[in-house]
């Protein structure tokens, strides 16, 4: 019966993530109507928080890897490729300096 109260609640979470207040309250409602002790309410809680972080990191990665892909197709350079372009420059200024004394 808590594993069919766990894939209820995950399923309503979907991939939202609750505050800690917001999942208390819910699992303090749940044991009142399912007759749930502290113990299975707590572990009920953990197994919900640690399933809410895994699917913010998954979005989180998502999230990232899109962007990512949007500057690919931008033309927008990364900081690393920035940086060898302001070290070529600077090589390149200092050649011309040299040459032009």
């Amino acid at each position: 019966m808590l594993e069919l109260i766990e894939k209820t609640v995950l399923t309503a979470m979907g991939a939202v993530s609750m505050t800690q207040k917001k999942a208390e309250e819910m699992l303090e409602e749940l044991k009142q109507r399912c007759n749930l002790s502290e113990e299975e309410g707590k572990d009920l809680l953990q197994r919900l928080q640690g399933v809410a972080r895994e699917n913010q990191n998954k979005l989180q990665e998502m999230a990232q890897q899109e962007v990512h892909k949007a500057c690919q197709r931008m033309g927008v350079v990364t900081t690393e490729e920035f940086e060898k372009l302001r070290k070529k420059v600077t090589q390149l200024e200092k050649k011309l300096r040299a040459q032009s004394r």
